[in-house]
């Protein structure tokens, strides 16, 4: 087991904010597309969300297995470098995200031109990246999760 370096406290803060903000960014190119696409073809409510989560989870693991398979991963260490970097944050601010999207009143039933829709994608993503960031860091102090991606860059 590995001592912790108490001397690097605030980089861990630093390096959870960047964490989470990378992970933020995959779920919300997947999120939007796949609410956009839902919405656009008049799918219900379960089948939209499943696609936003599948392509949050699509768009999130990509931007590390871009970026690790840049520093020179193999494509399937790459793909074992994003499962273990990215599940934990994705499904934490997937789960927050879309369970302030569900109990925000009328946002299920909002179109992309309505200003419900964007607020209550924007203010799930807000309060999702203020609960994941501490997840992160708990993760990376033990060597897990963008801990295991950032050893690659």
């Amino acid at each position: 087991m590995k001592a912790m370096d108490h001397s690097t406290h605030h980089a861990s803060w630093t390096m959870a904010v960047k964490a989470t903000l990378h992970c933020l960014t995959g779920c919300a190119i997947g999120e939007i597309l796949g609410m956009a696409i839902g919405t656009a073809l008049l799918w219900g409510n379960v089948p939209t969300m499943v696609l936003a989560i599948a392509l949050a989870f699509v768009f999130g693991y990509s931007l590390t297995l871009f970026a690790v398979v840049r520093a020179g991963l193999s494509p399937k260490a790459a793909v074992k470098v994003a499962l273990a970097a990215d599940t934990v944050s994705i499904a934490v601010m997937e789960l927050v995200d879309n369970t302030i999207i569900a109990l925000t009143p009328g946002a299920m039933d909002a179109q992309l031109s309505d200003g419900l829709f964007w607020s209550a994608l924007l203010g799930g993503f807000a309060v999702a990246f203020v609960i994941t960031t501490p997840v992160n860091k708990w993760m990376i102090a033990r060597g897990r999760g963008h801990a295991v991606a950032h050893t690659h860059h």
